[in-house]
């Protein structure tokens, strides 16, 4: 006889917000003092509880992917720059810029457009027919070095 579950469907909005935060399967198990395998079980038993750590997961990764945007293309907001003048504050608005952000762009695109941006691209040196020639080798001498 299999045992009661501890399973409450108020568990389906925990576990959003916890998906949300990046919580693994392990640290959701450790959340709601089960074993990880309990956390898979419950996956398949119950779709709203699957559905609900995916939701928490695309909303997180839909916010990170923004972010990461805009510091790859450059960004700016309003702020305030806040001062003590004669002992008075003085408050005056502004708007901040922030330059795109060269690794954040690399970034971006290596996993955008791997074909294009990887680190390592295969490059077909011969065309069809036509053979490789040779490659002259080109010696430097150091005038420094004794002969």
């Amino acid at each position: 006889m299999a045992r009661p579950t501890i399973y409450r469907v108020s568990f389906n909005v925990q576990a959003e917000k916890l998906a949300k935060l990046g919580a693994t399967d392990k640290e959701l198990a450790d959340f709601f003092e089960c074993d990880e395998r309990t956390i898979n079980r419950w996956k398949k038993d119950y779709p709203k509880f699957c559905q609900s750590i995916k939701k928490g997961k695309e909303i997180a990764d839909a916010e990170v992917a923004d972010k990461l945007f805009k510091r790859a293309t450059g960004y700016e907001h309003p702020d305030v720059d806040i001062k003590v003048v004669r002992g008075k504050i003085k408050q005056t608005k502004l708007t901040k810029h922030y330059p795109p952000d060269t690794v954040a762009a690399i970034f971006w695109l290596k996993n955008r457009q791997k074909e294009k941006w990887r680190d390592k691209q295969e490059i077909d040196h011969t065309s069809k027919g036509e053979q490789l020639g040779t490659v002259p080798v080109v010696t430097i001498q150091n005038p420094n070095a004794a002969n």
